[in-house]
Parts: structure tokens; C-alpha cells; sequence
């Protein structure tokens, strides 16, 4: 991800899914209880995370996510969490479609804070887990945090904003007593994955440029170190190492096989001049993912093994047209 302060922007933006706080908002008098399962024999847990162990004793009933996208975690294991932290973008996070069936009865989930997390907010629920692994906490409020109730927070093997989706499910599980669920979660989406490299050939070794609009300079690189581009990775495409600032003398930089764009829709993209010249959108090898507003960019954001098959569903075919190499193809329109 971007440091600190294109982050916030970026990721918040994007779904922020996203992305970018990528939360429900509103509250209510009534919290909704967490699912309950049969996980009992599973505790007590101990996880290691960049911070120190998580040590959980018992079966999670509350749980409060402080990630960005990890309420999505949590609801994709069959429990509602009775805090989540809030959207900051312009999307409404509690509409988004892959998670309908998941949110149904849940009511407006209380919020926890949006930029930064609201520790009082957090107590008040009384939680007795606490899930932010896609939150960039900070020893200071990990140390807030775990004394309301244990943390789960991202391990020390990815940079801040790059844990793969699969681990993330997986931590996810653990911690909740889920374990099993969890991996045949990962099995099933890597499954829908597998089956879009197998009829997408083309998309081996093909480099793709992913860019955030209206970030930094106006464009913002996306590298491997977050973790939006991990969905076109999981398709061959290759990206860079690290994400990059891009200014408006160097668009040259978002030159790739395929460009694929969050923020913009066709009018956005025919409106700014310098990027509408460059090769790979005059030729029809861009994708525009839409608005940070609408639910393709948000997907991208959340990144989670409930958004994933709709982004498969949703932006593959755009890919494919974008990536054929017959410029007089038409890419649809997101």
C-alpha cells in the first residue's frame, strides 16, 4: 500500500472498500450477535501476530472488526460482527452484493471509528475478539486494543495492506474456531480462480498497470504491496514490486499490457486529456473498474473470499477483451 497518507486515501476510497474504511454505517439500539458454531474444543487458541501472541481462550460470541475489509472475513465464516469500522468512501458498504445473504437480519451494525479507530467506541461493545488484521495498527493501539479483549492482527510476513486474502481467511478461521470452514473457503475461490486461468490463457505474463485515480499527483501505481492487486496476480498478470506516486509528466508509468483503472468511468477518462493519449487506452487495452462509489472498485478493495467471485463474475471478461490484442474489440463497460 501507500504510505500513511496516500494509504488512507486510496484504500478508504476504493471499497473502502475498501480500499480502501470499508464498513456498514449507521447504528442501532439493538447490536447483532455474533453467530454461534460448534467450535467449543478448538480453544484455547495462541497466534502470532507482528505484535505478539493472540491468546483466545474461548469460543468468540462478541466480535468487533477494526479492519478495513475484514468484517468481510468474519461474515464469510458465518458470524455477524457486533462493531464494525466504518466506510470513509462514497460507497455504501452495507448494499454491497456479495455479502447480502451474509448481512441479512444484521441490521445497522455499530461503527468503531472511520480514519482512525475509536477505542472507547470499541470497549463499549464488549468484545472478547477483536479482528483487525487489515487495519495498519500500530504497537500504541494494539496495546490500546488488547487490553479490551485479544487482538488478531496481521503477522510480520507481509508489508502493511498485503496480506494475501488466502492467509487473512485463514488467521481469520483460526481465531474464530473455524478452521475447517476457513480453508474450504480458500479452496472454493482459489477453485473459481483456477477455472478463470484455464479459460484466460492470455492473461499469463501479461503486465497490467492497476492506478487509483484522484490520489497523490492524480495517479497512484498499485504494486504487490497491496493487496488489490493480488486479484489480478491470482490471474497471471504480473505487477511491480511496490506501489508508486505518478505524476502527471510520468503516465508513461501506467504503459502496461492492460491497464486496469479505479475511480474512473468513461467520462472521467475521456475528460483527462493527457491520459486518454496514452497507448494502452487509445488501443483498447484499458479496463475502467467505474467509480470509488460503485461496487466493481469496492470488490477490488475488500479483496475477501466473499468479494473475490464477484469480481471474477464481473471484471474477467473485461480483462479478456482488453487483453486479446485486437484493438478493435470492445472492453465492456463496468
Amino acid at each position: 500500500m501507500p504510505r500513511r497518507p496516500v494509504r488512507r486515501v486510496a484504500v478508504l476510497l476504493t471499497a473502502v472498500s475498501a480500499v480502501l474504511g470499508l464498513a456498514a454505517c449507521g447504528s442501532s439500539d439493538e447490536e447483532p450477535a455474533a453467530a454461534s458454531s460448534s467450535a467449543g474444543g478448538a480453544f484455547p487458541v495462541s497466534i502470532e501476530n507482528r505484535f505478539g501472541t493472540t491468546e483466545i481462550p474461548a469460543e468468540p460470541e462478541r466480535v468487533v472488526t477494526v479492519g478495513f475489509n475484514d468484517q468481510d472475513f468474519v461474515l464469510a465464516l458465518g458470524v455477524t460482527p457486533v462493531g464494525v469500522r466504518e466506510n470513509l468512501g462514497d460507497y455504501d458498504a452495507a448494499q454491497r452484493p456479495w455479502a447480502q445473504e451474509q448481512l441479512a437480519g444484521a441490521g445497522d451494525i455499530p461503527t468503531v471509528g472511520g480514519e482512525e479507530i475509536d477505542v472507547e467506541a470499541v470497549a463499549a461493545l464488549e468484545p472478547d475478539l477483536i479482528v483487525g488484521v487489515y487495519s495498519y495498527l500500530d504497537q500504541a493501539v494494539y496495546d490500546q486494543l488488547s487490553g479490551i479483549a485479544p487482538v488478531l492482527a496481521q503477522t510480520d510476513a507481509h508489508p502493511d495492506g498485503a496480506t494475501p486474502w488466502q492467509e487473512q481467511t485463514l488467521l481469520t478461521g483460526q481465531a474464530l474456531g473455524k478452521e475447517a470452514e476457513a480453508q474450504q473457503l480458500v479452496d472454493d475461490v482459489e477453485g473459481r480462480f483456477a477455472t478463470a486461468v484455464d479459460e484466460n490463457p492470455s492473461f499469463a505474463g501479461k503486465t497490467i498497470a492497476v492506478d487509483l485515480t484522484g490520489v497523490g499527483s492524480g495517479h497512484y501505481l498499485l504494486g504487490r504491496d497491496d493487496l488489490r492487486t493480488q486479484f489480478f496476480t491470482d490471474l497471471g498478470f504480473t505487477v511491480p514490486d511496490a506501489s508508486t506516486d505518478v505524476s502527471p509528466e510520468r503516465l508513461d508509468l501506467l504503459e502496461a499490457d492492460v491497464l486496469a483503472v479505479n475511480g474512473y468511468d468513461q467520462a472521467d477518462a475521456t475528460a483527462d486529456t493527457v491520459f486518454a493519449g496514452l497507448d494502452v487506452v487509445t488501443q483498447g487495452r484499458t479496463v475502467l473498474l467505474g467509480s470509488y462509489s460503485g461496487a466493481v472498485s469496492a470488490a477490488l478493495g475488500y479483496g475477501s473470499p466473499l468479494s473475490l467471485p464477484y469480481l471474477l463474475d464481473e471484471v474477467v471478461p473485461a480483462l479478456a477483451a482488453a487483453a486479446d490484442g485486437d484493438p478493435a474489440t470492445t472492453v465492456p463497460v463496468l
